[in-house]
Parts: C-alpha cells; structure tokens; sequence
C-alpha cells in the first residue's frame, strides 16, 4: 500500500484539485484508493459533494464526545475510490494536539493499523506547514508537490523541502519527495521559461507529466464531482490520467526471496521456449524538444530514464527488442503525450486520446 500525501503550503496551486482527479484516475486504472481530507476547508469533500456526520477529526481527536474509527467515516465516491471526509472542527485539533507527546505522529499512529484493503492512500493537506501537514508527511513514504509556473511559487517551495526533509531526519522515516508542474499556462511565454528553471533546479524529482490550465477541473468540482465523471475527454482529465499512469510505473512488486528463487528457475526452463525477439526502432523528429519519451504497452507505459529516446540531428531515436504481437505506443515530449505523426496505424483509447499501433511480425 503506498501513502502519497500532497501538499504545498501556497494556496491556489491545485493541491485539492489534484487529490481528488488523481485518486479518481488511480481507481479507474483498477486501484483501489481512499483520499483523506486532512484539510480543515474540507474542500476534497466538498468537491466530491460528501456530506458526513462523522469525519477524520473523531478519529485523530482523543477527546472528542463521538469517537470513532477511520473504518467507521470513510465514504464511497466511485468505484473503487473511497474518502475520509474532513470538516472545519478539525481545525481545532492543532490546539489539541500542541502539548502531546508524539503529536507528529498521530495520523501515522492510525494508518499503521489500519486493516483497509486500498493500493493507494492520498492525503490533501491543509494550506500551512502547521502539525496537520507535519502529520500528513509522518504518515506518507511519497509526497507530491503541485507547484504552478510562477515565481512565487518556487519562493516557499525550499522551506516545503526543508520540513521533508526534517521529518526525514528527526523521525527517522524515510519520505520521497516529487514536483507536479499544476496549472500550467502554454500560452504565456513566461510560463516556459519558469518551467525551465523548475527543470533544471529539480531534474530527477519532477514528473514527466505537466497539468495544464483547464477549466473544466473548476466546473467538475463546483458540480461536486470528478473531472473522469464530469468531462472525461477534456484536458484536465487525460493529463491527471497520464499522472496515473506515470505514478503506476512507479510501483514495485513485494517479493519474498522463496519467489525470487521459484521466478529464477521458471526462466531458466523457459529460456529456450521464449519466441525470438525483433528489434524495433522508434523515432520522432522534433528539433526542439528538451526530452522525449517512449512509453506503450511493452513498458508498461513508464517515462523513466530506461524509456528516454536518444536525440541526434533533431532526431530521436529508441531501439527495443520486442516479441511478436501488436502494441500501443505514444511519445511524451516535453511533459506532453503525443501520437507518433509518422505512423498512420492508429486507436482512439477509452479517454479520447490516439495511441499509435505497431505490430510485430515473427
């Protein structure tokens, strides 16, 4: 199970927005995935148009008249996607919780037992490093920061960074961070240049997906839902399920060493019955691009640096040893997916996107 808290301590930069359309596009990749609104607003309720009696405050309060259990307050959104609803009475719970030993670990205190059978657990923090968001980074081994295009933006991240990375030290609990670029705006030039220098300041913590202005993720949640139930053709929806998909490739499988041992001797035997492999060369022209990727159903649709394409005279390239069978595939340039422009083999995928199709001859 993977504890992903969001947060930035700028308000405005889309933390809710991409809490709850980030869950929804998990779940629809058949994960199961539970969002706690850990945020006083309880604006991720609102947004998904939950009304709820009970919510974290009775369970992360120790003196509360209506305790109860984090079981006991979670709601069903979707299918497969479940919340723990938030209220503006867990505001008071900073106060509460300021003379407590081990008040930093209270929500981590909850999730270590907590018997729910999800994949993923988001949390949506509150707009402020106060001990809600100290708690939520505790609980969490991933933390996403959303961040927009802008230079005061980047002016508060450092200090986000430096709370990471105390918890890290102070608690000893390991925490990795990565940088969402969040509403970005492709029409200002201004928007590219600062995209540079998140770029290059960040490198390896930035995802290859960029959520671009839409709004259409504003009306989905004034109308209480989902922007995958709202509008699932629109930009805000193919670009948090491309964040879906980039966070899915990231998932590393549980393996005993019994099953290591059983995994190396079924390849032994089949070695010699594995079907010949044909390399395959993909190659995009684009001159000005800064990074491309390749990423389709022989990889598991990951943008990681196995999946980089190699540019020469404006040229990338990717070579891959592929079995016989037919595949999807599209490029991501720049932080934007693309169909391959050179290929006329094509589908539309459930979301409304082209994926291009190769097909792989003995």
């Amino acid at each position: 199970m993977r504890i992903i808290s969001i947060t930035n301590q700028k308000g405005g930069c889309g933390k809710t927005t991409t809490a709850i359309n980030l869950a929804a596009s998990l779940a629809v990749n058949n994960r199961k995935v539970l969002l706690i609104d850990l945020d006083p607003q309880a604006h991720a309720t609102l947004g998904l148009n939950v009304k709820a009696d009970l919510n974290i405050y009775n369970v992360l309060s120790k003196i509360t008249n209506q305790k109860a259990s984090l079981e006991e307050i979670i709601k069903n959104a979707d299918c497969n996607f479940d919340l723990a609803p938030s209220g503006i009475v867990l505001s008071t719970l900073e106060q509460e919780l300021a003379g407590e030993i081990g008040r930093e670990s209270r929500l981590w205190d909850i999730l270590r037992n907590f018997r729910g059978n999800y994949d993923y657990i988001l949390i949506d923090c509150p707009p402020n490093l106060g001990i809600l968001t100290v708690n939520a980074i505790r609980a969490a081994n991933e933390v996403i920061v959303p961040v927009e295009a802008s230079r005061f933006s980047l002016e508060g991240l450092s200090q986000l960074i430096e709370i990471i990375n105390l918890v890290s030290e102070r608690l000893e609990h390991e925490v990795d961070y990565r940088v969402l670029v969040n509403n970005f705006d492709s029409r200002l030039r201004h928007s590219f240049k600062i995209l540079e220098r998140i770029r290059t300041t960040f490198k390896d913590r930035l995802f290859s997906t960029i959520i671009h202005v839409n709004v259409k993720l504003k009306e989905s949640q004034s109308d209480g839902m989902h922007i995958l139930t709202y509008d699932k053709y629109c930009r805000g929806a193919k670009d948090y399920f491309s964040l879906a998909r980039e966070i899915i490739t990231q998932e590393k499988a549980q393996v005993t060493p019994q099953a290591q041992i059983l995994e190396e001797k079924m390849q032994e035997l089949l070695k010699e019955k594995l079907p010949k492999l044909t390399e395959v060369v993909f190659s995009l022209f684009a001159p000005e691009a800064k990074e491309v990727y390749l990423a389709g159903d022989f990889n598991n649709w990951q943008s990681s640096s196995q999946s980089q394409m190699e540019q020469e005279n404006g040229i990338w390239k990717k070579t891959l040893q592929l079995k016989p069978g037919t595949y999807r595939y599209r490029f991501i340039v720049d932080g934007r997916w693309i169909e391959d422009p050179n290929n006329p083999y094509q589908e539309l995928n459930p979301y409304g996107s082209i994926d291009s199709l190769i097909k792989v001859e003995e």
